[in-house]
């Protein structure tokens, strides 16, 4: 059954079966996830499931992604734990909506655009280090209230649920797709469990998410200088976390579903969906990646299951709450392990030998620093970085220079490469400003100045040949680099033998 929805002028096909069911599973998802990453951060179960709610609705109607699910997660948790426990809970709403104002601020600048400045391997690490935490948060169901593991009939009942669990999830849809997969294997634990009374543990054991509509509520925060200092570390750290795990989750789900999504779009959504869960007592979120891929997976693509599944989880905390409390962990926690399987870029273990070993060594890293440390934001940031190093050092070393001496005794230098930063070095070296004629040319068609220190090996050279008397020419220079040179003419006086118009690729909004 496939129709249209027109939803904020936002048209698309939907298929109200598919969106409905995933949006259910995504719900049941959901819940455990919330109260455990709000009970990371040390506050109460409710603003998780609070946020979680706001954030998913908000960013399903709003969003630049549809079929993408945002909530409460634990890289947000993880960055505001030390505010909440130094400060109070209200000092958390405070922050979340002032990251919020940071990352709208982003989206009308545009600034979504820059995650085009992350490699693949810096996306293969993220990807593969979050499917880690996923498969590794779930071992926890596997202790005891005092932190001891299962043992005994215990421990076999409850792998058996979770092995039975992950057999329906892989099994069923090479059976038939009518009902999603992961649904049908919770509802199928579910009623097993009830069925013969089988004592196991289940999201109530967790905690109650019995609870009302979301209270509106201003931070009752001190509205002073001392106040804006203390929230506004956390706040850009959570906005930039943010940020990036969503623009991240939006690529992933850009490749499985081959649609593209809006950056900046996203962005905005995300910020305004940050204020709304600040303001009705919300811990804030971004884009969870797991329940992202359960919705994928169950075939879902339009904005209606993501706004079923935040639905359907309020509907759970006023008025469910008894039923979905019985829900067995181990049907949860099966699924949560499928998706962490179905996470991990099993092809990027294929590519080590045919990968560059740099590309390598910054996934493993990438890997290794969102396992451990569990920021997102650091991880990401190391790997670009690391990236674009060896990226100069590889472009630094192609600089080349063909010589020749024309008719007229002049020496051409023809240069070959980019003139940059990494790059100056090199490119002094290969001039013999000594035994040169009195007139040199230094061809740039197949070279770009790109920088200050472009530049300034340019005045180097230049000057070195005028302390011998000699003149030196600069020949076939696009615009953008004449433009460099005519900002920095203060600094540096060339002659322009030939300048033929290039046009340089610009990003137009």
């Amino acid at each position: 059954m496939k129709k249209y929805l027109n939803l904020f002028d936002f048209s698309q096909e939907v298929n109200y079966k598919t969106e409905i069911l995933s949006g259910l599973t995504v719900a049941l998802a959901l819940v455990p996830e919330a109260i455990a990453f709000a009970l990371i951060a040390g506050l109460n179960p409710l603003t998780g499931l609070y946020a979680a709610f706001v954030m998913g609705l908000v960013t399903s109607i709003l969003g630049g992604r549809p079929g993408m699910i945002s909530g409460a997660t634990g890289a947000i948790a993880v960055v505001i734990v030390s505010l909440a426990m130094s400060h109070g809970v209200e000092y958390v709403f405070a922050t979340v909506i002032l990251a919020g104002l940071i990352q709208m601020t982003a989206g009308f600048l545009r600034l979504g655009k820059l995650m085009r400045l992350v490699p693949q391997p810096v996306i293969f690490g993220f990807v593969n280090g979050l499917a880690i935490i996923i498969f590794m948060s779930q071992l926890v169901q596997f202790k005891s209230a005092d932190g001891s593991w299962l043992t005994g009939t215990t421990l076999y009942i409850f792998l058996g649920l979770v092995l039975l669990t992950m057999l329906v999830i892989w099994g069923l849809p090479k059976l038939t797709k009518v009902f999603p997969a992961s649904l049908a294997a919770i509802l199928i634990v579910f009623g097993i469990v009830l069925a013969f009374g089988i004592d196991t543990r289940s999201i109530g054991d967790i905690a109650s998410i019995r609870g009302g509509f979301p209270p509106f509520h201003i931070p009752e925060i001190p509205f002073e200088w001392e106040t804006l200092q203390i929230i506004f570390p956390y706040a850009a750290i959570v906005a930039g976390v943010g940020l990036i795990e969503s623009l991240l989750t939006l690529n992933i789900v850009d490749e499985i579903t081959e649609t593209r999504g809006r950056g900046n779009k996203e962005a905005v959504a995300q910020g305004t969906a940050n204020i709304l869960s600040g303001f009705f007592s919300g811990m804030g979120g971004c884009a969870m990646i797991g329940q992202s891929l359960i919705n994928t997976s169950n075939g879902a693509r339009a904005r209606l299951s993501g706004i079923v599944a935040s639905v359907m989880l309020l509907m759970f905390v006023m008025f469910g709450a008894d039923f979905i409390e019985m829900v067995p962990m181990a049907a949860l926690t099966g699924l949560m392990i499928m998706v962490s399987l179905g996470t991990f870029e099993w092809a990027s273990l294929r590519t080590f030998r045919r990968m560059p070993k740099s590309d390598v060594l910054v996934m493993i890293l990438v890997t290794l620093v969102t396992v451990f440390l569990h920021n997102l934001a650091l991880a990401v940031l190391v790997g670009v970085i690391i990236s674009a190093l060896v990226f100069a050092w590889d472009n630094a070393k192609r600089i080349r220079a063909r010589k020749r001496i024309d008719e007229d005794g002049v020496k051409h230098y023809e240069i070959y490469g980019p003139l940059f930063f990494g790059s100056t070095t090199l490119f002094n070296e290969k001039f013999d400003v000594a035994n040169d004629p009195d007139e040199v040319i230094i061809d740039f068609a197949e070279s770009r100045i790109v920088d200050m220190s472009a530049i300034e090996a340019l005045n180097k050279i230049t000057e070195r040949y005028s302390k011998m008397g000699k003149k030196v020419h600069l020949k076939h220079l696009s615009q953008d680099c004449r433009r460099l040179l005519a900002n920095a003419d203060a600094l540096i006086e060339v002659n322009v033998l030939e300048d033929p118009t290039y046009k340089v690729a610009v990003d137009r909004l």
